[in-house]
């Protein structure tokens, strides 16, 4: 044994790769790896292939692939399919017209407030569905603001409630590679004479469509797996397939068909998924080149109306229907009134909503924290990983966020009865559903800024002695508590809002808010509306805030959400 410990460890640090050293680079992030995907595993893969092990067997229990295509083939499921798909394109669609033009206000115009325009871009993809869905029911309903139009009960409520909630994804993920794109060789377009028409056709577009097909392939799936929207501005009329496997489910009782539609939507979403990880990989080869001179410019000229168009549709799109939700809040009988904030204290519907309150805030926590634990073990073991394992790990930890939360739920219903103290009587069992759909968002928001950590840090505190673990703490913590913060907090707000799953595993008597606000909005009586109002702008004003924060404290254009 050496007699100088430290300089045994620096000269463990300092080894080439292959040597004892390399031993710990590879052996420690499996140790780490292993517990978030067995997480994974428990509490999604194998709630998932009960759904399809239950879609591929008859009453009998007896394997019957086959008959799983006579459920398929109905007309009924085709126009579900038909419908799910069509609503879906038509979204997508619409979410790029809205939100190219806000990507490009956010990547290229240096104007002041960018900071609130983030947050007002972002605030509705972390907002509860449920939510969005009351919003355009009080937006677009008769006697509203815009019930002159007539789109309320049609299939184009559902599609702008879809645009307005994913705008985020287009201008966030499309306007990153903007914001980071090398302006250069535009500027030789344009030197050369090209017009500036000329020169984005030519020279930029072809360089963002990765990016804007890996946005598309992402917007289309969730617009396929909507579950809130659907279910308050559809109502029966317009069903999907996510919303089709949650009323064969809880009302209809027929657990075979809703997995046989399962299964058919988890095909639909695998192919989503590969076209999105295609597009990804042609998005990062465009940004690889970074700008070698500021790409964001003062708006002048016809650069100052295009940005105020972009505004218009910040204001008219994202700022008009939760503004219309908080003002419809506190109009009773023709007036001004606190009455639905009132009756938050009361009982209504057998529940009290401050008590809902309380327990969407202790879910959401205990979520928060294991998401970010488990998210924080994932991240460190991808970023110090190696070879093909990783990509196959990375893979399966984003599963959850592509699959739908029904599906999810749903699978967790069936199958967690099998282990010890049957988790479906616990009020974890929310926490941890809520936990693995927010996980996959805490990773990407962690392990990119622990990529641009430069290695020659971790390499000299390992040379001046430090341990594997001081290293990190030393060294990666605080670089990355800004992300760090920011993870958690998204963490926070997504298992806040859940609904899909959670509409599954909560109790009847202890429901989180969004469940309580579907429950009472499907309910007839001005106090049961109005307090569905009134917990509806709560939820807002909460998400909103911790936006706020976390672009205040995140680190500008580092993760992926």
């Amino acid at each position: 044994m050496s007699a100088d410990p430290g300089a045994e460890r620096r000269r463990g640090m300092s080894r080439p790769a292959g040597s004892g050293g390399a031993r710990w680079r590879v052996s420690w992030p499996l140790v780490l790896g292993a517990v978030p995907v067995g997480f994974t595993a428990v509490f999604f893969a194998w709630p998932v292939v009960a759904i399809v092990h239950r879609g591929l067997v008859d009453d009998a229990g007896r394997f019957d692939p086959a008959a799983i295509l006579g459920l398929w083939w109905t007309p009924e499921v085709g126009r579900l399919v038909a419908f799910t798909l069509g609503q879906a394109a038509a979204s997508t669609a619409l979410t790029l017209a809205l939100g190219l033009p806000v990507a490009w206000l956010l990547a290229r115009v240096r104007l002041p407030g960018k900071m609130l325009v983030r947050v007002v871009v972002t605030v509705p993809f972390v907002l509860p569905t449920v939510v969005v869905g009351v919003a355009f029911r009080m937006l677009l309903g008769e006697g509203h603001l815009l019930g002159w139009t007539g789109l309320d009960g049609t299939v184009w409520a559902i599609i702008l409630a879809h645009a307005f909630f994913n705008i985020a994804i287009v201008a966030r993920t499309v306007g990153g590679v903007w914001a980071r794109m090398d302006p250069r060789p535009e500027q030789a377009a344009r030197a050369l004479g090209a017009g500036p028409v000329r020169a984005f056709a030519t020279v930029t577009a072809p360089r963002l469509l990765p990016a804007v097909a890996s946005a598309s392939a992402v917007v289309f799936l969730f617009c396929a797996t909507s579950f809130g929207v659907v279910l308050v501005l559809g109502g029966t009329r317009f069903r999907t397939l996510e919303t089709e496997i949650y009323l064969q489910t809880v009302q209809v009782f027929d657990l075979r068909m809703a997995a046989a539609l399962s299964i058919l939507q988890l095909l639909a979403v695998t192919a989503a998924l590969a076209v999105a990880a295609l597009a990804r990989r042609g998005a990062r080869g465009t940004t690889s080149a970074p700008a070698a001179s500021p790409v964001a410019r003062p708006a002048r000229g016809l650069r100052r109306l295009a940005a105020a168009a972009a505004l218009a549709i910040v204001l008219v799109v994202l700022v008009i229907p939760p503004a219309s939700l908080v003002v419809r809040s506190l109009r009773v009988d023709g007036g001004w009134s606190l009455h639905a904030y009132r009756i938050l204290g009361t009982e209504v519907a057998g529940i009290r909503p401050l008590d809902a309150v309380a327990t969407s805030l202790r879910t959401a926590f205990d979520a928060a924290l294991l998401a970010l634990a488990l998210g924080l073990l994932a991240a460190v073991a991808l970023n110090r990983g190696r070879g093909r394992g990783k990509e196959l790990a990375d893979g399966f930890m984003m599963l959850p966020l592509g699959v739908s939360a029904v599906t999810v739920g749903f699978g967790l219903l069936i199958t967690m009865g099998a282990l010890p103290g049957d988790l479906r009587r616990s009020q974890l069992l929310v926490a941890i559903a809520q936990a693995m759909i927010a996980m996959p968002l805490v990773v990407r928001t962690l392990l990119p800024a622990m990529q641009g950590i430069d290695d020659r840090l971790r390499h000299a505190a390992g040379v001046l002695g430090a341990a594997p673990p001081r290293v990190w703490w030393s060294v990666d913590l605080p670089l990355v508590a800004r992300s760090l913060a920011a993870a958690v907090g998204f963490a926070f707000v997504v298992a806040l809002g859940e609904f899909g799953a959670t509409s599954f595993l909560a109790r009847a008597d202890q429901p989180t808010l969004p469940v309580l606000i579907g429950k009472l909005i499907s309910r007839p009586g001005a106090d049961n509306l109005a307090a569905a109002l009134a917990s509806s702008v709560l939820l807002a004003v909460v998400t909103g805030v911790i936006v706020a924060v976390i672009e205040a404290v995140r680190v500008a254009d580092v993760g992926e959400f």
